[in-house]
């Protein structure tokens, strides 16, 4: 009889960076991270029937509002190394405090078509009801899907699956806190199987250099009745700003003057602090609007948050990326221009890029 032919199960690497996920009672009074990547793969119940190869990587074991750029910039390294050696996916276990920022800049890092899966917990180990090991199995699952391909940076909580893009936490303790507020999940893992409803328009990633310099990037929230001291000061210290403004993009009259003479020394972009919605760009025409602050150079972000827009101005910066190049980048991030304005080439979608990090002339 003819043999019958097999399919080798797919390989999903896991890294653990620690977080809510990997946390439970040590020496210290509350919970920390303690569990190892191992232990938490090794309490999914179901996964040995899931028929994938799963490996595990003890990265890091640190709080996700402790976590770094310089983590997360040397795990996407490490993530592009596994996939490159064969893994299908990659997943990734972290604090859920930082999980909006990290998977974003894990997006813009990531230039393979393999997925990489960002999950956490809402709920440590030592609690009833802890949601750790269904979201990694989620996450695997997902991971291990030809479906995921050519997605970029996924989130997988609560059986949703997200774009790292879109997606932004939003209750400090439910379980179902991610959401995708302006575009929803982009799909679901449904009875162990990720099934898809839409998929990201385009890739827009960001090649990295050898050696990236360190930029400092603020985040100021305006507030009612704001003091432009308090921005000053902060201004000072700053290689890049995102300023998340009322409404549409709107500050108080009195800091018209310093963001003024601010945008023309650093790029200043200009978001909204609403938690969905864009900014405008010719509506409203009174002193700090958004038509007067745009005018003013300030770089508007569209739909982007002022979380996202803080880690692409970072990352842009640590590229040495020329100013023109800065404000197509956040345009095209923010839905106000067409992808084929985006100063790099899009990632191949097989085999290992080689992209330099030199932008469209």
């Amino acid at each position: 009889m003819p043999s019958t032919p097999t399919t080798s199960a797919p390989k999903v690497v896991v890294f653990g960076l620690g977080g809510t996920i990997a946390m439970t009672s040590g020496t210290r009074e509350g919970v920390s991270p303690i569990l190892s990547a191992r232990d938490l793969v090794d309490a999914v119940p179901g996964l040995a029937s899931a028929r994938i190869d799963v490996e595990v990587v003890d990265f890091r074991r640190r709080p996700g509002a402790s976590l770094t750029f310089e983590d997360v910039t040397e795990l996407a390294t490490a993530a592009t190394d596994e996939l490159a050696a064969g893994a299908t996916g990659v997943v990734v276990t972290q604090g859920t405090d930082t999980i909006e920022e990290t998977a974003y800049l894990l997006d813009l890092l990531h230039r393979r078509a393999e997925p990489v899966v960002v999950t956490g917990a809402m709920r440590n180990p030592t609690m009833a009801g802890a949601d750790g090991p269904a979201n990694l199995l989620a996450a695997i699952q997902t991971a291990a899907s030809p479906a995921a391909r050519a997605q970029g940076c996924l989130v997988v909580l609560a059986d949703e699956v997200h774009a790292a893009r879109w997606v932004t936490k939003t209750h400090s303790t439910h379980g179902d806190t991610f959401r995708s507020p302006d575009t929803g999940p982009i799909g679901a893992v449904v009875e162990g199987a990720l099934r898809l409803l839409t998929c990201v328009p385009c890739r827009l990633t960001i090649p990295t250099l050898a050696q990236a310099a360190r930029a400092r990037v603020g985040l100021y929230t305006v507030s009612l009745d704001e003091d432009p001291t308090l921005l000053d000061a902060i201004s000072r210290h700053c290689d890049g700003l995102v300023v998340a403004g009322f409404g549409v993009g709107h500050v108080p009259e009195p800091l018209v003057d310093t963001l003024s003479t601010l945008a023309a020394r650093i790029p200043v972009v200009l978001a909204s602090r609403t938690p969905a919605g864009p900014t405008l760009t010719r509506t409203y025409g009174f002193p700090g609007s958004e038509q007067d602050l745009l005018a003013r150079g300030l770089i508007p972000a569209g739909w982007l948050h002022p979380y996202k827009a803080r880690i692409l101005l970072r990352v842009l910066l640590n590229a040495q990326v020329e100013p023109q190049y800065i404000a197509s980048a956040i345009a095209v991030a923010g839905n106000l221009d067409a992808p084929s304005s985006w100063p790099w080439p899009a990632p191949p979608l097989t085999g290992d890029p080689t992209e330099t990090a030199t932008p469209h002339a």
